[in-house]
Formats: structure tokens, sequence, C-alpha cells
């Protein structure tokens, strides 16, 4: 039985040794590494560069008042399509003083001209149905109360301007009505009822009642850096799209390259337009819309390529390895163009060939 029992344990230390040896003989041995294969084929591979942007109407009209005064109505709101010379609000005046002083004074003025032009005309008149004054000199007091009369309704009518803002001889061009200078999207009312509005002149740009813009008429605003702004020209087909539309797109044209860099975030970069072909559900782009125009810098039709994975740099030269029935052979060829992950192969390799790529990766297999 102790015999049995010597055998028994002599066998056990006799597998764990075994056992250990193999594992260590197998831990030494270099580990085979597997690699991917890749194949050439023959695709179209397009150089492209993205220019962040804005969508904006190409023109925003600002509509500003006549004359000063306070908003008493509004007409419309933002969102609301508005004709050319439709109204949008109507002013209360506020007049200045120192003109209706002005114009006040200058109806005064043209009553006391008109009274005496009306006296010497009667006179005159009276010695001309008498024969003693000649028919000239009768035409010219008539003129002269005619033109009294003609200054009189002048000095009328510019007084109820400035007092009213509008007179009785014009009331259908009152300046107290805003109108719209086009036709086109309401796209902001930056007042209110109640608000002080004030006329552009000399010294300041005027309130604004309302900007309008049409928003069938639409440009992309971007900035592209210098590195890549010589590789556009107006004309170029550009494909936008907008982050806020998911799966929306449409096209526009090159129409403007700034020929001034501006300096943003150390980097010069120069503005580019381009025209936006509006679809006929324009209605859904709104101004200032961030989007991103895509734009073709380079592009080539069914050439060979590989993913630029499988190439390998050395110096100015540039290798793949090709597989063979005898293993890897390194192979020098001659790239094109890229676009990032296909890169065009010119001389070194024919369609169908197979080249090696990425380290293959093992995957860790967990117990848990």
């Amino acid at each position: 039985m102790k015999k049995v029992k010597k055998y028994i344990t002599l066998a056990v230390i006799a597998i764990l040794f075994i056992g250990t040896f193999v594992f260590l003989y197998n831990k030494s041995k270099p580990e085979v590494i597997e690699y991917e294969e890749l194949e050439a084929f023959t695709t179209d591979i397009e150089k492209t560069s993205v220019i962040t942007g804005k969508i904006e109407p190409r023109n925003e009209v600002n509509i500003k008042p006549q004359i000063n005064g306070i908003i008493a109505e509004l007409f419309k709101e933002a969102g609301q399509q508005v004709s050319k010379d439709e109204v949008i609000a109507r002013l209360t005046v506020i007049p200045d003083m120192t003109s209706l002083s002005s114009a006040q004074s200058r109806v005064r003025l043209a009553d006391i001209n008109l009274e005496q032009a009306r006296t010497n005309f009667r006179r005159e008149k009276e010695l001309f149905d008498k024969a003693l004054v000649s028919a000239e000199e009768f035409e010219q007091v008539q003129q002269q109360l005619s033109q009294a009369e003609e200054e009189r309704k002048g000095a009328q009518d510019a007084l109820e301007v400035i007092r009213d803002g509008v007179s009785s001889a014009n009331a259908t061009s009152s300046s107290t009505l805003v109108r719209s200078t086009i036709t086109g999207l309401i796209l902001d009312i930056p007042v209110k009822v109640g608000n002080s509005v004030i006329q552009a002149n000399t010294m300041n740009d005027g309130t604004t009642v309302a900007t309008v813009a049409n928003m069938m008429d639409l440009i992309f605003d971007g900035q592209v850096d210098e590195t890549e702004v010589g590789n556009l020209v107006e004309g170029m087909s550009v494909t936008i799209t907008i982050g806020a539309l998911q799966d929306y797109s449409f096209d526009a044209t090159l129409e403007y390259i700034s020929p001034k860099a501006v300096e943003n975030n150390g980097a010069n970069q120069f503005e580019i337009k381009a025209a936006v072909k509006v679809p006929d559900e324009g209605s859904m782009i709104r101004s200032g819309y961030s989007a991103n125009a895509e734009v073709v810098l380079q592009s080539v039709k069914q050439v060979i390529a590989v993913q630029e994975s499988a190439l390998e740099f050395d110096g100015d030269k540039t290798y793949v390895y090709l597989i063979t029935d005898n293993g890897y052979e390194k192979t020098e060829v001659v790239t094109g163009l890229s676009d990032g992950i296909n890169i065009e192969i010119k001389e070194g390799l024919k369609i169908g060939d197979k080249v090696r790529g990425n380290q293959k990766v093992k995957e860790i297999i967990s117990n848990d």
C-alpha cells in the first residue's frame, strides 16, 4: 500500500514537471503575427474640404421711419410675409419744436403776404375795369396774388407734415405710416407699441422698425484656411448641409473669394460666399443657420486604389508588401490622390493584387 502511494506521488510530480516544462516552452516560442489582407480595386477618389459658415439672405433691409415719433400700432409680426409698400407700423408724431415754430411762422408770414396780395389785386382790378391801367400791369398783380396763394398753401402743408406727419393735400403718402421697401419675409421687429423711434440723419442711423429679407435669395458665408484657398475658383459647385436639418442638403455655387485674409485664432482665413440654390421647401431654411459647405478640390475617376493603411514610407519612397506564394514581397509604388481612406496607385499594383494591411488584433476572451 505504501509503495502504491509512493508511485502515485511520483506520477503527480512528474505530470506537474512535464506540464510546467510544456507551458514554459510554449511561452518562450515567438508569437505568430497575423496581418489583414487588402486587395487593390478600382474606385473614384475625391479630395474634399469642409468649410464652416452660416446661411444668410443676400440682402437684409432695415426699415426705418421717415419722421420722429412713437409706435402707435404694429400691423405685422416677425415671420410674416410682406409686400413692397405694405404698411408695417403707424406712428404718432413727435414734432421738433424748432421746426414746428419755424413752420408756424412761415404760415403767419404767408397769411400777411396773401392778404396784401388780395388788397393789391382788388385795387388794380378797379383801375383796370376803368381802363386806367394796362392789361400787362393787371396781369402782374394777378400773378402776384396766385404766387401768394400758392405760398400760403405750401406753408400750411409743411406745417401739417411737421405737426401731424401728413398733409391734407397728400394724405395717401403719410409719413406716419412705415412701409416695407421690398417684398420678403420679416425677420425681426425690434420695437413695440409705445417705443420712441427717430428718423435717420447725419448724426445717427435711425431706429429700425423691421428687418425684411428675400429668403429665396440666400448665400452661404464661410471661412476657408489659406492652405486650401488656392484650390478654389469661382463657379465651383458646393454641397451645403445644415446641422439643424438632419439629412438635408442642397447645392450652391461659389461666387466670391475674398482677396484679403483675416486672422482667426492665429490662422489666416479667407471669406467665401456661395449662392444657394433654394429648394421648393425653402421656407424651412432660417436666416443664421450654421452650415457646412463641402467642396471637391480634386477628383479622379476609376483608378486603382488601396487603403492607405497598406502603405509604408522609407525616405521619399513608398512601398507595399505584396502577398505572393512565397510570403510578403516589398514592392515600391507610385501614389496619387488620397481621400484620407483610400489612395490612388499609379504604378506598382494591378487590380486584384493583395497586399499586407494592419496587424490583426487578437480578441481577449473574457470568462465573466
